[in-house]
């Protein structure tokens, strides 16, 4: 059916002018409510408030204005059944064929650290919930919107059908409502058990963003889910796949962990090179050094602006996704020749503003825990080892820990103050770990005399610090906390090591 009134109550009014006054000139009667019809009322668009409408008063400060049957009946009736029509002419409710509504930003202002829960309460919607559910429960009948992206696509199908929209349009727009009112709940809960230490259940619910090709391989499916297009905007290349996504994580979190110009270079989620430098391309040159056969089809991140000496250094080798704050101009016209290299620009990397749960599916469950934001300064307060490090050591303790952070457990990591010289990933046995990370070193013809040795976890044995030690290490940073600690310690006094235990664990299954 042609819509004829819609009921406009809007908290986001982004758009509302042009789409209410269009939707007047389309001939529909629009009923509004508070500030939205104040703002129809100033751009002069014809509308009727909401008082009007329902003969009632808005009441109790704005918290009873909208929950009132002639609303509800009007969204909720059946347009094809008598009895419904019978009873909707007795009770002189009229139909609603359009509702718009967004909500109140409880998210917002419950994220707010100086927010007191009395504040936070005012700021629960209730109206507008119940217009969008009741819209959405009879969205045979009943167009509804509650994004705002979805005005003009409305908009479109109305001037393309004289005024109508179609039944599919109306029930995308209807799952949309209640994942958005999902979402909504599920904020409100986590704001008032935010003191609890147990929860009866964990809701998730996100929306959709992206079908992806496939997952991991060709024979399985993937969707992307989130907001992910509000941290990373694609510039250039191919479509982004699940890999490239779970990548492109990886190497966001591992370059947060450093203020100074760096590159990092990954694969397969492990950090296979890092290096810090004020010249990018210098920092690039030292990263790459540490494995120049892993980089190959790798992701490149660096956290300052991309230059053009660096892009030409990259492109000298087969690329599958670069990630920078910014390019310049010559570097991604550079860069921009190789068809199907993805350049991505990143938008927002501040960790407050990320989820702060870590989420894997298991048979049968979910499992769930916080991130690992944990960090470690100060090292010269740890020491364990006669030998204290030195200043140098220090440095590249604080180095190769941010890095070691980010690799695949078991994790060994010989670094310099600056750059990354041996990496060992994913080793059932920490010796092995340390065998592979030397040599690596040894393969790219890198001396470890004067290295450390950073340790995801405790050693739970002398002979992975003894074998780091035979390769020219001379400081190790490590959790500690194995029951063999003093062993440990021992062996390290009896080679001049300076070692720090963190008290710090990164496990990274």
């Amino acid at each position: 059916m042609k819509i004829k009134r819609a009921l406009i109550s809007v908290s986001d009014k982004t758009g509302l002018v042009p789409f209410a006054r269009r939707l007047s000139e389309l001939g529909v009667e629009i009923i509004s409510t508070g500030g939205t019809a104040a703002l129809l009322k100033t751009e002069s668009i014809p509308h009727i408030e909401i008082e009007k409408f329902t003969g009632f008063p808005e009441i109790l400060s704005g918290r009873v204005k909208t929950l009132h049957p002639k609303v509800h009946g009007g969204l909720l009736y059946l347009r094809d059944n008598i009895e419904h029509q019978r009873q909707a002419a007795a009770n002189k409710i009229e139909p609603i064929d359009l509702v718009a509504v967004n909500l109140y930003p409880f998210q917002a202002i419950s994220e707010r650290k100086s927010v007191i829960l009395e504040e936070a309460l005012e700021k629960i919607d209730i109206g507008g919930p119940s217009m969008l559910r009741s819209a959405a429960k009879n969205y045979k009948y009943v167009t509804v919107i509650t994004d705002l992206r979805d005005y003009d696509v409305v908009l479109e199908e109305m001037e393309q059908h004289d005024g109508r929209t179609t039944l599919k349009l109306r029930e995308q727009l209807a799952i949309k409502v209640f994942w958005t009112t999902s979402n909504y709940d599920k904020a409100i809960a986590d704001f008032l058990n935010r003191e609890q230490t147990t929860s009866g259940s964990f809701l998730v619910s996100v929306p959709l963003e992206a079908h992806l090709r496939y997952g991991e391989n060709p024979h399985q499916t993937a969707s992307l889910y989130g907001k992910f297009q509000e941290f990373f905007q694609k510039l250039h290349g191919k479509e982004l796949s699940f890999n490239n996504i779970l990548d492109i994580n990886a190497a966001a979190n591992l370059i947060q962990e450093f203020k100074e110009p760096t590159v990092a270079i990954l694969k397969h989620t492990n950090p296979c090179g890092v290096a810090s430098d004020p010249d990018l391309r210098e920092a690039w040159l030292k990263a790459f050094i540490t494995d120049k056969q892993a980089p190959f089809g790798g992701i490149i991140v660096c956290n300052r602006p991309l230059t053009e000496p660096l892009a030409r250094a990259i492109s000298e080798i087969f690329s599958e996704v670069i990630i920078a704050p910014e390019y310049e101009p010559d570097a991604r016209a550079l860069l921009q020749k190789k068809k199907n290299l993805r350049l991505i620009k990143s938008l927002n990397w501040v960790q407050e503003t990320q989820n702060d749960n870590d989420l894997r599916s298991v048979i049968g469950g979910l499992l769930v825990q916080s991130k690992d934001r944990a960090t470690f300064e100060e090292p010269e307060r740890h020491v364990v080892s006669f030998r204290p490090p030195t200043a140098d050591e220090m440095k590249a303790m604080l180095f190769g820990w941010k890095v070691v952070k980010h690799v695949k457990s078991n994790a060994i990591v010989h670094a310099a103050k600056d750059r990354t010289l041996g990496i060992g990933a994913g080793q059932m046995s920490r010796v092995d770990a340390s065998r592979i990370a030397i040599w690596k070193a040894q393969e790219a013809g890198l001396s470890l005399k004067g290295s450390i040795v950073a340790s995801d976890a405790f050693f739970p044995f002398a002979d992975g610090l003894v074998t780091a030690s035979e390769a020219g290490a001379t400081a190790v940073i490590q959790p500690g906390g194995s029951i063999r600690d003093e062993e440990v310690i021992k062996a390290a006094n009896e080679r001049q090591v300076a070692m720090v235990f963190t008290e710090i664990r990164h496990f990274r299954h």
